[in-house]
């Protein structure tokens, strides 16, 4: 029965005219006592719940990291969001503030205040970060977007900002996503970005090498969607990579994006996970949401929180899967509904902060496959 439900029980309760003068007094005092006590209940359990669950030391236990994408401005005022993040997850990635538009608007002119404000949140909670992104075809400041670069001025643009993002948290950001998808969409050949169009084909190369001279000590990853099941786009990564490992490239691992449709999550996900594993790589489910067409029936997010378990589930089964993040803390602060118009409820946590059952089936993929020691280390 819901709170409502609750609330009309005690209403009709307290109108029942069938006890002796005497005992009315005693009577309605007890059950003051017990409305009270069930208004605090409901209040308060829904926001225990969303502030802490199972999950970290269900992590843990595999070895693997569980992490979500954070924003800055609820991460800095909004309590209940920190709790959700600090109650639920083992590390974090800033959501948009590491991107090349928010942390260097102007050429030589740094914006710190939000990557510090994530990088320092996560220091005080004991958290893992994961740094996203260093080279991305959008969310490109005008300066560099519309500037016309020679090779070598290009180069030396790149080595400014890795220099600089990098340098300033070297040791506390230990994983990177140096290269932001890409692969055309549809796949197989590669996005005509602006480092493609100046620097051809092996700017990749190039950006690995710089950021790996940069902090030796930090795992690279090339991360990209529409990889998690068979088809040309997954295999066109996977020849990239083979090409790029033969090479001498440093490259440590890849992180399939995750961003899925309910009823459309890949059954053959950790085989694809596995094709890295096999090149001696750590693979990551990087950005995991589960968007429902609206309005998101009961019943949805029920087979949802079985898409969720099936995830964590595919990572579990890969010995070098390390971490699996999902996109976002609630559905208030998700991006679906305003990149997938008609599009609902994809995370783990409603706009309230209320866990979905999509939070019981990570849990329930966690205590399913049994601990063992993993390889490679957690993000």
């Amino acid at each position: 029965m819901g709170a409502d439900g609750k609330r009309d029980a005690a209403s009709a309760g307290g109108r029942t005219p069938t006890r002796r003068r005497g005992a009315l007094p005693a009577a309605v005092a007890l059950c003051a006592v017990i409305v009270v006590v069930t208004a605090i209940l409901i209040v308060t359990l829904p926001r225990e719940e969303s502030g802490g669950s199972e999950l970290p030391a269900l992590a843990d236990a595999h070895g693997i990291g569980l992490g979500v994408a954070v924003a800055v401005n609820p991460l800095v005022h909004d309590d209940d969001y920190q709790n959700v993040v600090t109650g639920n997850y083992t590390s974090v990635t800033a959501e948009n503030t590491m991107k090349w538009q928010y942390v260097q608007p102007e050429r030589y002119e740094f914006d710190w205040s939000g990557p510090d404000a994530v990088v320092g949140f996560a220091g005080r909670n004991g958290l893992d970060v994961r740094g996203h992104t260093l080279l991305w075809h959008n969310q490109q400041p005008a300066w560099l977007s519309e500037g016309s670069w020679t090779e070598a001025e290009l180069l030396g643009v790149m080595r400014e900002h890795m220099d600089a993002l990098m340098g300033r948290y070297q040791g506390r950001i230990t994983t990177w996503d140096v290269i932001n998808e890409p692969l055309v969409d549809g796949g197989p050949g590669l996005r005509e970005n602006l480092w493609y169009q100046v620097l051809g084909e092996d700017y990749i190369a190039e950006a690995l090498r710089m950021a790996h001279e940069v902090d030796p000590d930090a795992r690279l990853y090339i991360n990209e969607f529409g990889i998690e099941g068979a088809g040309d786009k997954a295999d066109a990564l996977h020849e990239l990579v083979t090409g790029l490992l033969d090479r001498g490239v440093p490259l440590h691992g890849i992180g399939f994006q995750g961003h899925f449709v309910h009823g459309a999550v890949p059954e053959d996900m950790a085989e694809q996970m596995r094709r890295y594993s096999d090149l001696g790589l750590d693979v990551t489910v990087s950005e995991l949401d589960v968007r429902i067409p609206e309005p998101a029936e009961p019943e949805q997010l029920e087979e949802q929180a079985r898409e969720y378990q099936r995830v964590v589930e595919a990572c579990l089964d890969v010995p070098t899967c390390v971490n699996v993040t999902v996109w976002g803390v609630s559905d208030h602060h998700s991006w679906i509904p305003d990149w997938f118009p008609g599009y609902t409820d994809a995370l783990p946590f409603d706009d309230s902060y209320r866990p979905k059952p999509a939070l019981g089936g990570m849990v329930q993929a966690l205590e399913r496959r049994p601990s063992e020691r993993r390889t490679g280390p957690r993000p």
